[in-house]
């Protein structure tokens, strides 16, 4: 495992990347030691940076929970990243594509807590218990770390590659639907691009955030009441550039739209 002053160094070299929209090196090619341990105590240090900063925690994201996400990423275990107030935006809104490195679009559902999720043993049934309502979102990922050869050691450490969500549609009670039917089709520029099913996301996106609530439990911490919770893409990520409109049709839950400029 790496020593403290090296995930230091690591943790403010990924906050200057995001500042200067410049990504670093891979790290798992400079610290070929380094562990998922490690890569989660650089993401830690990294929202320490942030609060300290003035950002406001609202919420976490899961990363690589369908089986279109791991082959198209080649990583094959979820993750998790952070998500601050400045990272959540109502559909239509426009995009500066140049603030983003690589930027590519998630479909995904998003859980808000009426009440703290806790493991060890946290089930799918807690989870809709927990939950407030369910929205559709977007997820536009970013990259502070180059992408070529990336692990999920790089991956955890760069947040999980978000950069913000787009949250829009219309929001339901978990009861009122089968979440593991809810679909939807992405679109860029009028052409569709992907469809899937919420089900990708470990049979149920409740089951990815029952996931995550036992997967922080080790680090002391719990998913709490008022969060946003991203439970993972069903589909593919898709690429955009700038000038791009971006359409994402959930059917009964509504629609998402965002563009880059």
């Amino acid at each position: 495992m790496l020593d403290d002053t090296t995930i230091a160094a690591i943790a403010d070299e990924l906050v200057e990347a995001a500042r200067t929209r410049t990504p670093v090196p891979r790290l798992t090619a400079r610290y070929p030691d380094m562990t998922i341990e490690d890569s989660y105590a650089v993401q830690s240090l990294w929202r320490s940076r942030n609060e300290a900063a003035g950002r406001r925690l609202v919420g976490h994201k899961i990363g690589l929970t369908s089986k279109a996400m791991q082959a198209a990423t080649g990583i094959t275990e979820p993750d998790y990243g952070l998500i601050f107030d400045d990272m959540v935006l109502e559909s239509g809104t426009v995009l500066d594509w140049g603030v983003y490195s690589h930027p590519r679009v998630e479909v995904e559902l998003a859980f808000r807590l009426k009440a703290d999720l806790t493991g060890p043993d946290c089930s799918l049934f807690d989870v809709l218990a927990a939950t407030e309502y369910v929205v559709p979102a977007l997820e536009i990922l970013d990259s502070r770390i180059e992408m070529e050869g990336r692990t999920i050691v790089d991956t955890i450490s760069d947040n999980a590659a978000m950069g913000v969500m787009v949250v829009g549609g219309r929001p339901v009670r978990p009861d009122e639907l089968d979440l593991r039917w809810a679909g939807a089709m992405l679109y860029r520029n009028e052409g569709i691009e992907e469809t899937g099913l919420a089900g990708g996301v470990l049979n149920n996106p409740a089951n990815g955030v029952a996931w995550l609530a036992n997967k922080i439990f080790p680090h002391g911490d719990t998913l709490k009441a008022g969060e946003l919770i991203l439970a993972g893409s069903f589909t593919r990520p898709m690429w955009v550039y700038a000038g791009d409109s971006v359409f994402a049709d959930y059917g009964p839950l509504g629609v998402v739209t965002c563009r880059f400029q």
